[in-house]
């Protein structure tokens, strides 16, 4: 049966296959790239299988390309329904995003254009895919550097929307909720607050490199203290939802992982409790400047 995940998870990376052949105090549950464990066999699905029997898991993918307006990939569709029955995630994510046109993968997530003839059309895929899953699909939020003239509404805007349309739920990143901010000048607090709380079931926590008048999400820093800031009043207002922490260059060892986790925990407690209490201002000084 499906394990319920709750509490804080970090993606399976290779580098850390030996750490997590026993299950690790302080990871509740793992977040695997979809993609990776698309082969017949192999070591993948060999250690996939093995970290599987004590460790529950959620699937996130790369490539599903929602917004495109190819048509969807029903092969790869099919086969992330098979690993699903395989490692029985708690749910199957992917990205708000186009990654491909004319059938040729970019291989980077694209922002759309957000406007109600898109959003007609991200609605009707993304009902077709979970048509086909079984499920529903959790989409997450991509950070951004260009936007687009034509634009009719908010990101948040068009992302709540979606949702309520589609009848599906969210992987709130944080992180990119941050980058596009400082790069489109919006109100990142204003994001947060658009998201219907009972639509987030996930959140990603990562870092991202500061090029002086830009940032670029990168998942090769440890967490910042202001995406720890957001992050803060991001579970003040939605609860506590499943974190985890994304890192995908620069990998350290899992103890530093664990550590910055332990982060997370400590700043969903101290931002959750007062919430409950009806205490709406966290205070700052007990963030980190950085974790690692």
């Amino acid at each position: 049966m499906t394990s319920p995940v709750t509490g804080f998870g970090l993606g399976l990376r290779t580098e850390h296959y030996a750490d997590f052949a026993q299950a690790q105090p302080g990871v509740d549950w793992l977040e695997v790239i979809s993609e990776n464990y698309l082969v017949p066999g192999g070591k993948p699905l060999h250690h996939l299988d093995r970290i599987r029997a004590h460790t529950p898991m959620v699937m996130h993918g790369v490539s599903m390309s929602i917004g495109s307006t190819d048509p969807l990939d029903l092969a790869y569709l099919r086969e992330l329904k098979a690993l699903a029955r395989r490692i029985e995630p708690a749910w199957i994510s992917d990205h708000l995003c186009w990654t491909g046109v004319d059938h040729h993968n970019l291989h980077d997530l694209l922002p759309l254009p957000y406007t109600e003839a898109a959003l007609r059309h991200v609605v009707q895929r993304v009902q077709q895919v979970q048509e086909l899953l079984g499920r529903r699909l959790l989409l997450e939020n991509v950070s951004s550097y260009v936007s687009f003239a034509g634009d009719e509404m908010s990101e948040w805007e068009f992302i709540a929307q979606l949702v309520h349309r589609a009848d599906c739920e969210l992987l709130l990143d944080v992180n990119n909720v941050y980058v596009s901010s400082v790069n489109h000048g919006f109100d990142a607090h204003a994001f947060i607050d658009a998201m219907p709380c009972e639509r987030v079931r996930q959140i990603h926590l990562a870092g991202h490199e500061d090029h002086g008048d830009h940032l670029i999400d990168t998942h090769d820093h440890p967490v910042c203290e202001a995406v720890w800031q957001l992050y803060a009043y991001t579970v003040q207002r939605l609860g506590a939802v499943p974190t985890m922490i994304e890192r995908d260059d620069h990998i350290p060892p899992l103890p530093d992982l664990l550590a910055e986790l332990n982060v997370a925990r400590a700043v969903q407690q101290r931002a959750v409790i007062p919430a409950q209490a009806g205490i709406h201002d966290v205070p700052r000084c007990w963030i980190p400047a950085c974790a690692g």
